[in-house]
């Protein structure tokens, strides 16, 4: 369990590229990152790292798993680069497409220079064929770009559960050996080997060949320890008294059966409202005015405000 503290962009380290040495040293390159993490979350960075296998994350929305693979890339120095999926996301908004505008015009421009009716009928069909299939019209997407770059980078697969099961055939190729077969081309290999991030809110079973060519972690809501930590880091100047208050609260909403139970960052934008309010403690006319932050569910503002006895 884990979560984030935004940092400032001037506390994102230097970037080198390099990879750490211990699981110690992962822990606090995420923590300068501004990512608090437990001993589970670092060492399963550490072996990913070390092993070069991409890192299926799983948990509920809102725990931080986005949030780690950002955290991973500021403490590498490495760019991120990140496919969001949903449904409908297919191999072109994936992997790469051409150009097919540029092509055209480089066709019709060939056409009009050798005044043929058709291409095919040009004796110069057969070179202007080979001249579109270049790189000069493929437009790399986020796995290609990812499989391109000359500098180190994270690429994050953000939410794969979203995407149709099809997705997953795209990306085997992608997660095993790190390289992409465009037919017209070739196969291209990494330059650099991408640190891979997969996420899932396990809406629905991932397939067991994916599973199979990743490191698998479970990241779940945070300790109450370990977000008091969170809160108290990403929010400085509210008192302790008010953040464990603020910890035993969100605690007890997500124990009710609630369409979405807060989030880690939801817990970060009510100490914040709180800080902004002048609040010096979680009164009943506080909490029930501003649930708003923490829930997002009018029918779970009034389940949490009757179990809680704000109403």
């Amino acid at each position: 369990m884990g979560g984030m503290t935004h940092p400032a962009p001037d506390d994102r380290p230097s970037p080198d590229g390099r990879r750490a040495v211990s699981v110690d040293q992962v822990r606090d390159g995420l923590e300068q990152a501004g990512y608090l993490a437990s001993e589970a979350i670092a060492t399963t960075v550490f072996l990913a790292d070390r092993l070069g296998k991409p890192l299926l994350v799983e948990g509920p929305a809102g725990v931080g798993k986005t949030e780690l693979a950002k955290a991973v890339a500021r403490s590498r120095g490495a760019r991120l680069i990140r496919l969001q999926c949903y449904e409908g996301v297919d191999e072109a908004r994936a992997l790469y497409e051409w150009n097919h505008a540029k092509q055209l015009l480089r066709i019709t421009a060939e056409r009009q220079g050798g005044g043929a009716t058709h291409p095919e009928a040009h004796s110069g069909w057969d070179a202007v064929r080979d001249d579109i299939f270049t790189d000069e019209f493929l437009l790399a997407r986020p796995l290609l770009a990812a499989i391109r770059s000359d500098e180190p980078v994270v690429l994050l697969i953000d939410e794969l559960d979203k995407a149709d099961v099809e997705i997953e055939g795209l990306l085997l190729e992608v997660l095993s050996d790190f390289a992409i077969t465009v037919p017209e081309l070739g196969t291209i290999e990494a330059t650099h080997t991408p640190f891979v991030v997969v996420t899932s809110n396990a809406t629905r079973e991932l397939s067991e060949a994916l599973r199979r060519r990743c490191l698998f972690l479970h990241i779940d809501y945070p300790t109450p320890e370990l977000e008091q930590r969170i809160v108290e880091a990403a929010v400085p100047d509210l008192p302790q008294a008010l953040a464990e208050s603020v910890v035993r609260l969100v605690a007890r909403l997500r124990e009710l059966p609630l369409r979405k139970a807060p989030s880690i960052s939801e817990t970060i934008d009510w100490a914040r409202t709180l800080l902004a309010l002048g609040a010096e403690d979680l009164s009943p006319e506080i909490v029930r005015d501003n649930l708003g932050v923490l829930l997002k569910h009018r029918d779970d503002i009034d389940r949490a405000s009757a179990a809680l006895a704000v109403g």
